[in-house]
């Protein structure tokens, strides 16, 4: 269904004109001979870009994580994430699917790690114990709002893992938004990580993609799990293209997005059928409703208005905005938020 207004996730954009003026010129060959020189570019851009030696192209987010625990784990080893995670919540177990290890899922600060969290939770040499082998962010964290890393607060983790001989990955669905709203830089957080996965649909409007980064021999051996899980692709340039363009078109704009959550989550706040709102950091806004209004009611409420959007819990409802909403748009939810829900 087309819905007027659609905030059930920054994953429903579609290529604008000129993200499919590019794809259509886009220069192609059999990527899974490694023969397509715009997925090569893509891959080298983006590596270079975080300070990396190697990119692999793969048709999702969840395949580049999935790729990234199966490549530095062992069956038996133990992956420690945020119980809020992506990789726990949504990629159907598939650490244990692809890669048969234990995960340690961790109670963190509104989807954030610390090293206080992870102090105690390196499992000791027993043979009746998995090891522990592989820490696994998210920047930003879907769960917690869109909230995002601190540069200090990563970089303390990173050596946390060095110390403990841990290998150190990024699921970076949403990583030029924290970068947008935190003024870091992709050099300064790119180092900090072992690998890193690069979304570039969501946000960046990219139809499909995601770049999986690291070493270059690290990089290779993925290329084989890649295969396996059935992401050879072969004359994939065309959508490589689209993630080129959103790289230089898309990503500045991202500030838009985060001015206009702000906006729904000050009218969310006048609200008297609201209970709490998650502080909004970047383009998510989740909050929870008062007992006496459900979540289905109160989306079916907003579809009478032309307005789409998902429960998140119990209580909790999330918005996501993204670059096919307008000012305009934001205000006619806001004025729908304040003047027409019914409780």
């Amino acid at each position: 269904m087309s819905w007027k207004i659609n905030l059930i996730s920054d994953t429903v954009t579609k290529p604008t004109q000129g993200m499919l003026e590019a794809m259509m010129h886009a220069e192609v060959g059999d990527d899974v001979f490694n023969e397509d020189p715009t997925v090569q570019q893509l891959e080298d851009r983006l590596a270079q870009m975080f300070g990396h030696e190697a990119g692999l192209f793969c048709p999702s987010g969840t395949m580049t994580n999935q790729i990234a625990i199966k490549a530095h784990t062992q069956p038996l080893d133990e992956m420690i994430c945020d119980v809020q995670s992506h990789v726990y919540q949504y990629e159907v177990g598939g650490y244990a699917f692809h890669s048969q290890i234990a995960v340690n899922p961790i109670h963190g600060d509104q989807g954030k790690l610390s090293v206080k969290l992870l102090q105690d939770q390196v499992k000791a040499p027993f043979d009746w114990l998995p090891r522990t082998k592989l820490v696994v962010l998210e920047n930003t964290c879907n769960r917690a709002g869109g909230n995002y890393y601190a540069l200090s607060e990563m970089q303390s983790i990173a050596e946390f893992c060095k110390q403990h001989q841990l290998t150190l990955h990024l699921d970076g669905a949403r990583i030029f938004n924290a970068l947008v709203a935190s003024g870091q830089s992709a050099m300064e957080i790119g180092p900090i990580f072992d690998s890193i996965s690069i979304c570039l649909s969501k946000g960046l409007g990219a139809p499909i993609g995601s770049v999986l980064i690291g070493n270059k021999s690290w990089i290779q051996y993925c290329r084989r799990i890649r295969k396996v899980m059935g992401g050879g692709m072969r004359q994939v340039g065309i959508l490589a293209a689209a993630g080129f363009y959103a790289l230089d078109h898309h990503i500045l704009r991202l500030n838009e997005d985060h001015s206009r959550a702000k906006m729904i989550e000050a009218a969310l706040l006048r609200t008297n059928y609201v209970a709490s709102v998650i502080p909004v950091s970047t383009n998510i806004i989740i909050f929870n409703l008062i007992p006496e209004l459900s979540p289905q009611s109160f989306i079916d409420q907003l579809r009478s208005h032309g307005i789409n959007a998902s429960a998140f819990g119990k209580q909790s409802v999330r918005f996501v905005t993204h670059m096919y909403n307008d000012d305009e748009m934001i205000e006619e939810v806001c004025e729908v938020l304040e003047k027409k829900i019914i409780v």
